[in-house]
């Protein structure tokens, strides 16, 4: 008896499942993980990144990485930029 997979035909690669939000996901992960190992920090996970980025818009998600490029340290500012709390204070010292 063959496995049911043998008889499926419409199979789906990873590839095919790409969204622009995963893509962008991956983006931000390995970026950030480059120095995280490099300073001895644990790498971080897809499902970590996931709910790090959950309330944040896909159209927002490209604002961040462009700002993210061009800063001098990639990691300082997506932490920054990503705290909600940093940008409250910010607003009430104006």
């Amino acid at each position: 008896m063959e496995h049911i997979k043998a008889h499926i035909t419409a199979t789906v690669s990873k590839k095919e499942r790409a969204t622009e939000r995963g893509e962008l996901m991956q983006y931000f992960l390995e970026k950030l993980n480059r120095s995280r190992v490099r300073d001895g920090y644990p790498a971080l996970t897809l499902p970590r990144m996931g709910k790090t980025l959950q309330a944040i818009p896909t159209k927002d998600l490209y604002y961040l990485k462009s700002v993210c490029d061009q800063a001098s340290d990639f990691s300082k500012k997506f932490w920054w930029e990503v705290n909600p709390k940093k940008h409250d204070s910010a607003k009430k010292e104006k």
